[in-house]
C-alpha cells in the first residue's frame, strides 16, 4: 500500500524506518570522523549502503529544510521560506513556527493517517508544532521534553523514561537527548516511521575533524548503531551545511545591509530581514549568508542589485522573481530582493544591533549557496539509483520508504 502527498508517492513502512536531520552537517564533519575511526557505524554505512552527497534547500537554515524533508517539495509548495519572515500583510516581522504558515501537508501526517505509528523528537522546540501539524502520534522536543504530556505530545514523563536530565538548549546534550529518545522510543513504543532532528549548537562551534566535533559524531554513531540493531531502515541527511564566516583577522567577516541601504538611500527606504534569526542566537549572533529586502515605493529594484552586486563579500543578488525561481521559494513571502553573500562572508542589519559577546569561538553560520551541498545517506545498499541526477536532501523519504525497503 501507497500514499501520495504533494504529488509523490511514497509506500508504507513494512520495517522501521528512521530519518534523520542532523542539523548544520557539512560532509566534511562525516568525512573527517570516519577517517580518524569516530564513526564505525557510518564507515560500515557508506561501504555498504548508499551514500550520496545531496543539495539542500536555500536559504540553508533549519526551518525551510526540515519542512521539505517531511513534505518531500521545495518552500515554493509547502511555504516555509526561514526561520524568520516579515509579514507584509500585517507589516509585521515574526517567527514562522506557527503551522499558519505552511502551505502543505506533511508526510509523516499522511503516513499516520494511513494507520502508521509516528514519532518525531527534534531538538529545539521551534519546530514542534510544524513538523507534528495534523499528525497523530509522539511528537516532543529536547528542549522542552519535561513538559510532554499525552494530550499534546502523545507521550508523558520524557526524562524518566530516557533516563537522561533537562539537557542546556546550548549544548552537545540537546541532540544526545534526541537521539537517546529515539532508541527508547524504538525499544519500548517500536514506531513505524519515526523522524529525528538535531541541533547545530555544535557545528557553529567546532570546525570538522576537531576533537569536540569528532565526539559529537562518536556520540551520534553509537546511537545509529543502536536503532539498526533494532532492524531500522535509517535514512540520515542534513537541513544545512557550515562554514567559518571570519576574515584573515579571525573575526567576523558581517556586511551591515541596513547601515548600507541607510547610507545610500536614507533611513525607512528599506528594511532588510534576516531569514536565520531565531530565539537562539548566542552562537551565531543573526548573521548568516542570506538576507531579504523590501523596499519603498520609489527605490529601484534594478540599480539596488547593481550596486549591491559590487560589494566585495556579495555573491549573488536577486530580484523578487529571479529569487523565487532559482531558489524555489514563495514569491509572496521574500522581499523586493535576495542577497546571498560569499562562503567566508555573513550578513546582518546594523552594527549596533547584533550582539556577538556570546561568540567564543570564531563565527561559524551557513544560509548561502556555500553550504548547500549536504549528505544523504541510507543504511541500505539501493541498486538502480542515477548517481548523476541531482539528488536533495528531501528525497530522504522516498529512498527509505520507497527503494530501501
Amino acid at each position: 500500500m501507497s500514499i501520495q502527498v504533494n504529488q509523490r508517492q511514497y509506500r508504507l513502512a513494512a520495517q522501521p524506518v528512521v530519518v534523520v536531520c542532523v542539523d548544520g552537517c557539512e560532509p566534511d564533519y562525516l568525512g573527517q570522523a570516519v577517517a580518524t575511526g569516530h564513526m564505525p557505524w557510518m564507515k560500515k554505512a557508506l561501504s555498504h549502503g548508499t551514500g550520496l552527497v545531496a543539495d539542500c534547500v536555500v536559504p540553508t537554515f533549519t526551518n525551510p529544510n526540515n519542512l521539505s524533508i517531511v513534505t518531500g517539495v521545495p518552500p515554493s509548495v509547502h511555504g516555509i521560506c526561514g526561520n524568520y519572515l516579515f509579514d507584509s500583510e500585517n507589516q509585521v516581522e515574526v517567527m514562522m513556527n506557527d503551522p499558519k504558515w505552511l502551505r502543505a501537508p506533511t508526510i509523516l501526517a499522511a503516513l499516520a493517517n494511513a494507520g502508521q505509528k509516528l514519532a518525531v523528537v527534534t531538538a529545539k522546540d521551534k519546530l514542534r508544532q510544524l513538523l507534528g501539524h495534523q499528525m497523530k502520534g509522539i511528537c516532543f522536543s529536547a528542549e522542552k521534553a519535561d513538559q510532554a504530556n499525552l494530550a499534546e505530545h502523545g507521550i508523558d514523563q520524557v526524562l524518566a523514561k530516557v533516563g537522561k536530565p533537562l539537557p542546556s538548549v546550548y549544548s552537545a546534550d540537546l541532540s544526545e537527548f534526541v537521539f537517546a529518545a529515539g532508541v527508547w522510543l524504538m525499544q519500548h513504543q517500536r514506531p513505524d516511521v519515526m523522524y529525528l532532528s538535531t541541533t547545530d549548537y555544535i557545528q557553529h562551534k567546532f570546525a570538522p575533524g576537531t576533537a569536540g566535533a569528532n565526539a559529537f559524531y562518536a556520540m551520534m554513531d553509537g546511537y545509529l548503531q543502536q536503532l539498526e540493531d533494532m532492524g531500522c531502515v535509517i535514512a540520515l541527511t542534513a537541513d544545512h551545511g557550515m562554514n567559518a564566516k571570519v576574515g584573515l583577522d579571525g573575526q567576523p567577516d558581517v556586511i551591515y545591509l541596513q547601515d548600507w541601504f541607510d547610507a545610500w538611500l536614507g533611513t525607512a527606504a528599506a528594511r532588510v530581514i534576516l531569514p536565520i534569526t531565531d530565539p537562539y542566537v548566542v552562537h551565531h549572533g543573526a548573521l548568516g549568508s542570506f538576507a531579504t529586502v523590501y523596499l519603498s515605493t520609489g527605490a529601484d529594484a534594478d540599480t539596488a542589485v547593481k550596486r549591491l552586486q559590487a560589494v566585495q563579500g556579495i555573491e549573488a543578488v536577486y530580484t523578487r522573481e529571479q529569487a523565487a525561481a532559482h531558489f524555489e521559494l514563495p514569491p509572496d513571502r521574500i522581499g523586493d530582493l535576495v542577497v546571498v553573500s560569499e562562503r567566508s562572508t555573513v550578513l546582518g542589519t546594523s552594527l549596533t544591533k547584533h550582539d556577538l559577546s556570546g561568540l567564543d569561538v570564531p563565527l561559524r553560520s551557513h544560509g548561502g549557496v556555500s553550504e548547500q551541498r549536504v549528505p544523504l545517506i541510507i543504511n541500505k545498499p539501493i541498486k538502480g539509483l542515477d548517481a548523476q541526477r541531482r539528488w536533495r536532501n528531501f528525497d530522504a523519504f522516498d529512498l527509505a520508504l520507497n527503494w530501501a525497503q
